[in-house]
């Protein structure tokens, strides 16, 4: 797992050996869920809103970063 990113309340992870559609997880105190790089929706999980709007907001010009991590850690 690799943290690209610590906000107060959230932080933004890529995983390897993960499946899917190229993602990264954004994660809080007892929640996740996932995001698809390429159109920065939701795929699963419930975040708080403030939380998923202000992830996206820093992943929207860096989704060029997200996808090399992903695939650097998935081939």
């Amino acid at each position: 797992m690799v943290t690209l990113h610590r906000a107060p309340s959230w932080k933004i992870a890529v995983y390897g050996r993960d499946h899917g559609v190229p993602h990264f997880h954004i994660e809080g105190k007892g929640w996740r869920c996932s995001v698809s790089i390429a159109t920065l929706d939701l795929i699963i999980g419930d975040p708080p809103k403030a939380a998923f709007i202000e992830a996206t907001a820093w992943a929207a010009g860096r989704q060029v970063e997200l996808l090399k991590t992903w695939r650097d850690l998935n081939p």
